[in-house]
This record gives structure tokens, C-alpha cells and sequence, in this order.
């Protein structure tokens, strides 16, 4: 028997004093059911000594042993196989010290009748002396008698399952304390004896949380507390605490990870609902009020989603903590424990917390791309710009950003509250290499597109999901710069998830919203002209994309300064133009994607309607006052952004 199974018993033993003591207080009580039929059948032997008998009972149930051994003497002189008197004059004379004399009495008992309330007597006797230790062979007589009294009447006898449980514990025979245990609970759940005994093989069991319930539920019953406090005190009460922080956290990882799958399936079921929804619009409206449900749906979402991730981190954190506890508790049990890498397995546990947190706080100055456009520079420019929004009845850009790239693209900069209340700055950025061979005709209708997007408030909610995309990527760096973005790393998983279950969500809002904006677009102007637009930016950024990387390449080589990429100093891989260029336009459109395929959004506006606008000449450069002076700024800056990270030459 183990030391805490030891432990167990021996608190069962103690309770055995309590549960005699309550059934000393309840034989003043007998059950007229019972005692009427003993009482009957002395009548029927010995009239006579029914009186000398009922005497004697009443003495032995207020404990006056001594004056009722003599008036059951007096019975059994007149009926002396009487086995009520036989037991009842044992245990008088057991009480008054004369045990082997009290065990013989009980026994001719029990000679005489086999019944349920001799045999229990006598396995009581044998097994709980008032002085001393029973010997291990009357604790296994005494437990065979027991087990015999469950075949009898009477066997259900809170006395008889009691004695089976106590010997049960005290021989090792879990199997028959639990049958007991059980049938106590089903017979007697009013009763605290049951209770305890529960809470004692729940114990054994290392059921902890059970056992201090049951323990809680017997003292409720009428167990002394100072019993259950003792019972609580060997360790039950530390080990239950612990167990439900650990079915806590348990139930909470599990709603938490229902979370996460509830979002992903709300983010997939939006998704298809978005493109079903696009497929069957009426191109002649520019947002229908479906479409608008989607877009309402889709922020509060998002919303959920980004407030999930920062509900998930102390969650996450909790798992990486308990994994690594779990790890180093798995070490002592076996009796081994690997030094190096109990210590590893603490530094990542630690960092990768660490590192979580730091991701919250670490604060990263964002920054405006390029530099201002000013109006002195391209006023016909402006002027388009402007001409632009008013046709879409919108609020003109209050600032144009000029790039060394091929973006085209908006955005707002304010507080939330200023957005919201449509206050915000407005932004345009250009980038210089998009410009080259664009046509005004086509670059009116993308600007239409992207005013589209201020037009539907595209881009004045969305802070929650910038604001997780920014921390998700903060941690990302956190923990490569703790070199715990390893696959042994449960927070390297979950962000691994969460990135892919976020992309999900807000790829999916943004693809309705490039798609409504093209509509926008392709009403103002046509689609035509935007998909001329279009084509022109997609050629644009490949040309240019393989353009740098064949002058870097060429420059880093001759070890000299770069070359001029906005014109036609580098020529591009024509080939390779061509075929990136395809693969672009023909891709297409999956659930990653933030904006549809190309060739997509072109058959999506084919059925757009729109009225005749007056066109334009020209190609876009021809809006600035100085193109040379842009362009050579642009080169400049080219030129120091990759000598930052190559050895070139001095500069063009």
C-alpha cells in the first residue's frame, strides 16, 4: 500500500469511531420493524422473559452494560439459544473488558443463526477493539463475514457496508470499498457516512476535486468539521485548488479554441457569400443594400477578430507556460531530469512571453512614403485630381505623396474619431515609376477607383486590423530576435494560425471592396478605361520589378552607380516581362488574395453602365512642370536606398 493510500486509511479508521458513536445514538431509536419480530418470537419460546428482555435492551442502549448483562443472563436461562439475547450479552460483556468472553458469546450467536445482524456484530468485534489493533486474521474474518451479510435480509445495512468499506481500505480490497461505497449512495445519500467514504476512495483515486466535494457534502450531513478540515488539511484541499486551475484553464483553452474555429467558419462563410453576392449584383448600382450588409458584417467581424487576438494572448501565454511546466513536471516524474534542457525549455517559456508582451508595447513610428507632391510642381495634375472627385461628388485629396515606386493608392490620416467623422487628411500616393506611358485616359479611371475607396469609407474604419496586423508582426520579430519562432513553439503556432485565419477575414473584406470601387470606377468612366488603367499599373510594376533587379544586379557586378530605371537606360527582360505580366493577369482569385484577379474584376465591370465622358490626351508625365528634375530626385534616392545595403558607386 502506497504512503498515500496509507494516509486515506487511516483517516477512514478515525471516522469509524464517529460512525459507532452516531449509531449508539440512534439504538435508542430501534426500528419497531425490526425489533417487534425478535421480540415476538421470544414471546412465542419464553413468555415469561420478555419482560427481562425488553429490561435489558432499554440498559444497553443508554450504555448501562453491567445492568443489562444479568437481565440478559436471565433471558438465556429461560431460552438459551435466544441468539438476540447471545449477541446483545456478547457485546454487553465485550464493552465491559471481558473480550474473549464477549467474541465467544457472539459467536454461539451466530452457531445458532447466521443472520446479518450476528454476523456483523461478530466482524465488528473482531475488527475494531476498543483497545489495541485487531490481528490481521480477525480483519480478514471479519471482512469475509461482512461480504457474507450482503447475501442475507438485511444486508443493505448502513452497519454492514460501513464494516466492508473500513475493511476494504484497511486490506487493500478497493474494488469491494467502491460496490460498497456505491450501494451507501444509492441507499443512504442522506446520510454523511456515504459521503466521506466517497471522498476518501475518490482520494485513493486522486480524484481530488470529487473527494473535497464529497468530503464538503458529508460535513454538511452532520460529519464533525473538525473530521472533514483533517481529511481537506492531507492535502486534498492543495490538490483539488490546483485541479480546478487546471479544469479552468482547460474549459477556457477549449472556448477559446471554438472561438478561433467559429471565426474561421464565419470568415469562410463571408467569403463565399461575398462572391456569390458580387456575381448576382446589379452593375448599374454602385452599393446595394446587400452589399452594404456584407460590408456592415465584415467590420464587426474584423472588429471580433482583432479584439480575439488580444483576448488569446494571456491564453496563449498561459499554454506556453503550462506546456513547459508540464514538460519539466513529466521530468520528475520519471525520476530524470535533463538539465540543459529543463533550462532551455524555462529560457524559451520565459522569452517567448516576454517577447508576447513586447510586442504590445514596442511602439513603431509609421511614416508618410515618399514626399509631398507640391501643387507649384504638377498644378494640371491637381487639377485632375480634383476634377476627379468632384465627378464622383466626393472630398477632393488634401495631399498628394510622390514615390520611387509603382504604388497608386489612398489613405487617411487622422485620429479614428476624425475618420469616422470623414475629417480626416486625405492621401494620394504616386509612385514615379508607374507614370512612365500612362495614359491621362486610363489614369483617370484608376483615380476614380481608388476615390471609390473614400467615396464607400473604405478607409475610414479598419484601425482595430491595422493595429493586429502591426502587433502580429511585432511579435513575429520579437521572437525570431529571441530565436523562438520554432516549431517547437506553441505562440509560434498560434500566430502562424492567426495570421492565416486574420488574412482570411480581411482579405475578404478587401476583396469587396476593390470590387466596389471598381464599379465606381467603371461607372464614372468606363470599363475600358479602367481596365487599360489597370493593365498599365500591373505592366508597370512588373517592368519596373525586373528592371531594378537587372541594373542592382548589373551595378553591384561593376561595382558603379546605378543607372537611370525611369527611362530607357535598362531595358527589361522583355521575356520575362511578358511572362510575369501573364501570370498576373490570368491568375485566379483565391482566398488570400486582397484583390481580386485581374481578369476578374475586367468581367465584373464589362456589365457596369456608364455615360460618355469627354476624353482625355496625353500620358500622365506630361502634368508635371519639371519631369527630368523628378525624375533625377527619384534616381537619387534609389541610389542611397540600395547603397544602404550594396557597395556601389559614389552616385549618378
Amino acid at each position: 500500500m502506497n504512503a498515500l493510500k496509507f494516509r486515506f486509511v487511516w483517516l477512514a479508521l478515525a471516522l469509524a469511531a464517529l460512525v459507532n458513536a452516531r449509531a449508539a445514538q440512534t439504538r435508542s431509536q430501534r426500528d419497531p420493524a425490526i425489533e417487534g419480530p425478535i421480540v415476538e418470537e421470544l414471546r412465542a419460546a419464553a413468555p415469561a422473559a420478555v419482560e427481562a428482555f425488553r429490561a435489558a435492551t432499554a440498559a444497553f442502549d443508554a450504555d448501562e452494560f453491567a445492568k443489562a448483562e444479568p437481565l440478559y443472563r436471565q433471558v438465556l436461562a429461560q431460552q438459551p439459544n435466544f441468539d438476540a439475547a447471545l449477541r446483545r450479552l456478547g457485546a454487553c460483556v465485550v464493552r465491559q473488558g471481558r473480550r474473549a468472553e464477549g467474541l465467544q458469546l457472539i459467536e454461539r450467536a451466530v452457531a445458532v443463526r447466521r443472520s446479518m445482524p450476528n454476523l456483523i456484530s461478530l466482524a465488528s468485534e473482531l475488527a475494531f477493539p476498543e483497545k489495541g489493533e485487531a490481528s490481521q486474521a480477525d480483519r480478514e474474518k471479519a471482512f469475509g463475514l461482512a461480504l457474507e451479510c450482503r447475501n442475507l435480509p438485511g444486508g443493505d445495512d448502513l452497519q454492514v457496508l460501513v464494516t466492508i468499506a473500513q475493511l476494504g481500505l484497511r486490506l487493500d480490497r478497493i474494488a469491494a470499498v467502491r460496490s460498497a461505497v456505491d450501494e451507501m449512495l444509492r441507499l443512504r445519500p442522506d446520510s454523511f457516512a456515504p459521503h466521506y467514504y466517497a471522498a476518501i476512495v475518490a482520494a485513493i483515486d486522486e480524484h481530488w476535486i470529487l473527494a473535497a466535494d464529497e468530503i464538503r457534502r458529508a460535513e454538511k450531513l452532520g460529519l464533525d468539521p473538525a473530521a472533514a478540515e483533517n481529511f481537506l488539511a492531507s492535502g486534498v484541499r492543495s490538490r483539488a485548488t490546483a485541479w480546478r486551475a487546471v479544469r479552468a484553464s482547460l474549459w477556457t483553452v477549449a472556448a477559446w479554441a471554438g472561438g478561433l474555429a467559429l471565426l474561421y467558419v464565419v470568415g469562410f462563410a463571408l467569403s463565399r457569400a461575398t462572391l456569390r453576392q458580387i456575381e448576382r449584383s446589379d452593375p448599374a448600382v454602385a452599393v446595394n443594400p446587400a452589399e452594404l450588409r456584407l460590408r456592415k458584417i465584415y467590420r464587426s467581424v474584423l472588429n471580433v477578430a482583432g479584439v480575439y487576438y488580444y483576448i488569446s494572448l494571456p491564453i496563449v501565454a498561459v499554454i506556453v507556460v503550462g506546456l513547459a511546466a508540464a514538460l519539466i513536471y513529466g521530468f520528475l516524474v520519471a525520476g530524470r531530469i535533463p538539465i540543459k534542457l529543463a533550462v532551455i525549455v524555462v529560457i524559451g517559456a520565459g522569452a517567448t512571453v516576454w517577447a508576447m508582451g513586447r510586442s504590445l508595447f514596442l511602439k513603431v513610428n509609421a511614416e508618410d512614403p515618399g514626399r509631398v507632391l507640391q501643387r507649384g510642381e504638377a498644378e494640371k495634375l491637381w487639377q485632375l485630381v480634383e476634377s476627379v472627385a468632384a465627378r464622383l461628388q466626393t472630398r477632393p485629396v488634401d495631399e498628394i505623396r510622390l514615390t520611387v515606386g509603382t504604388e497608386l493608392c489612398v489613405y487617411e490620416r487622422g485620429t479614428w474619431r476624425e475618420k469616422l467623422q470623414n475629417r480626416a487628411q486625405r492621401v494620394l500616393v504616386v509612385g514615379a515609376a508607374v507614370l512612365n506611358d500612362f495614359k491621362q485616359e486610363h489614369f483617370r479611371s484608376v483615380l476614380a477607383h481608388e476615390y471609390g475607396h473614400f467615396a464607400n469609407r473604405d478607409t475610414a474604419g479598419g484601425d482595430i486590423a491595422l493595429r493586429v496586423q502591426n502587433d502580429m508582426i511585432k511579435f513575429v520579430h520579437a521572437m525570431v530576435a529571441a530565436g523562438q519562432a520554432s516549431w517547437f513553439n506553441a505562440a509560434f503556432h498560434f500566430l502562424r494560425f492567426y495570421d492565416f485565419l486574420f488574412r482570411r477575414i480581411s482579405h475578404g473584406a478587401t476583396r469587396l471592396q476593390e470590387v466596389l470601387a471598381d464599379r465606381v470606377a467603371a461607372q464614372a468612366f468606363g470599363a475600358a478605361a479602367f481596365e487599360g488603367g489597370l493593365k498599365h499599373v500591373i505592366r508597370a510594376s512588373v517592368d519596373f520589378d525586373a528592371r531594378a533587379e537587372v541594373e542592382v544586379t548589373a551595378a553591384r557586378t561593376d561595382r558603379r552607380p546605378l543607372r537611370n530605371l525611369y527611362d530607357n537606360s535598362v531595358a527589361a527582360p522583355s521575356l520575362v516581362v511578358e511572362k510575369n505580366f501573364a501570370e498576373v493577369l490570368n491568375r485566379p482569385t483565391t482566398d488570400d488574395d486582397t484583390h481580386p484577379g485581374p481578369n476578374d474584376r475586367f468581367r465584373l465591370v464589362q456589365r457596369v453602365p456608364f455615360a460618355a465622358t469627354e476624353p482625355l490626351a496625353g500620358d500622365v508625365w506630361d502634368l508635371f512642370n519639371d519631369r527630368e528634375g523628378v525624375v533625377r530626385e527619384m534616381m537619387e534616392t534609389v541610389q542611397k536606398n540600395v547603397a544602404r545595403h550594396y557597395d556601389l558607386g559614389e552616385s549618378v
